[in-house]
């Protein structure tokens, strides 16, 4: 059938990352090193967050994650008038217990798709803030815990587009990394708009691994090797930020073990049992980057990853 027929098929053997991957990319065409960042951030058990244009994917790109990965999924639509009840839950009187009863919100979910964060304001925004870092929740006085593993794939247009609320600092310091997906290349759209809706191929896909092989390639991700030179080198990229007269602040200490902690996730999507310079430089744009803010008006925050590899040497 058409609709098998588009996907990428993986070969015989082929490892549950190979999996993911493969399905993936089958779906959002052109697109495989983003990918391929997306689930280096979610293996380092970080927070990932989507950023560009509306109709490039991001939303797709979220699916389809959280449908691979098979894990329980749930979607919030932000919109500038929902409250942070509408995300954490409420307690509700029910008559026959004469008493009352908390109904647990989205957030308590494996996968939270966070569609279009930037449109809430900023007292709903920081909802997220607690679940993301504490992997919990305070709702009416009392602490729950969220399930494990906890993932929030989050998605925004860009700042200067209407309705939106510029998320704070302080919780685009909690997104490990930060992606773009970009227009298709000639060849990915002409297959996008002569091929099937990708709806109906999302409707299709099947979970590439279980939850207890998610879990154990995360713990694969702790085991991969990081040698002095190149924490040396995760310093001297740290320290570049904080010097430089090019940025307002510096990289913090959580941004730095972000760097390293998906540069061995990368490490292990590669096939490595230790991580390389390769590695940083392929994920610092997307740690780095959305952590950094100018001095200077001007310049795309992806360009800033660019320059700031470019800025300081491999020891």
């Amino acid at each position: 059938m058409l609709l098998k027929a588009e996907f990428q098929k993986p070969s015989v053997g082929a490892t549950p990352i190979e999996r993911v991957v493969s399905a993936a990319s089958g779906i959002i065409l052109g697109k495989e090193t983003q990918v391929r960042l997306a689930l280096a951030c979610l293996l380092a058990r970080g927070h990932l967050l989507i950023e560009d244009l509306p109709g490039v994917g991001k939303t797709t790109l979220a699916h389809v994650l959280a449908r691979t990965l098979g894990l329980h999924f749930q979607r919030i639509q932000f919109t500038s008038d929902m409250l942070p009840a509408d995300i954490l839950g409420v307690s509700i009187y029910e008559r026959d217990s004469g008493g009352f009863k908390f109904h647990p919100g989205p957030i308590f979910a494996q996968v939270i798709l966070a569609d279009e964060v930037n449109r809430a304001t900023p007292k709903t925004q920081s909802a997220l803030l607690e679940a993301m870092e504490e992997h919990q929740v305070t709702a009416e006085g009392e602490t729950r815990k969220l399930p494990t593993p906890f993932f929030v794939i989050a998605t925004q247009n860009p700042s200067e587009q209407v309705g939106t609320f510029p998320l704070p600092e302080s919780q685009l310091d909690r997104f490990t990394m930060r992606i773009e997906l970009g227009y298709p290349d000639r060849d990915a759209e002409r297959a996008l708009l002569s091929g099937t809706d990708r709806r109906d191929l999302l409707a299709t896909l099947d979970p590439c691994m279980t939850p207890a092989e998610l879990m154990e390639l995360q713990a694969g991700v702790q085991r991969i090797h990081v040698a002095p030179a190149l924490l040396d080198y995760v310093q001297a990229i740290v320290e570049h930020t904080r010097r430089s007269p090019e940025f307002v602040t510096g990289l913090s200490p959580r941004a730095a073990l972000a760097l390293v902690h998906t540069a061995k996730a990368w490490a292990l999507l590669e096939g490595r049992d230790k991580v390389i310079p390769e590695d940083v430089q392929a994920i610092a744009p997307g740690v780095a980057a959305h952590r950094l803010r100018p001095a200077h008006d001007g310049g795309r925050r992806v360009d800033i990853g660019a320059r700031l590899l470019a800025a300081v040497p491999i020891p």
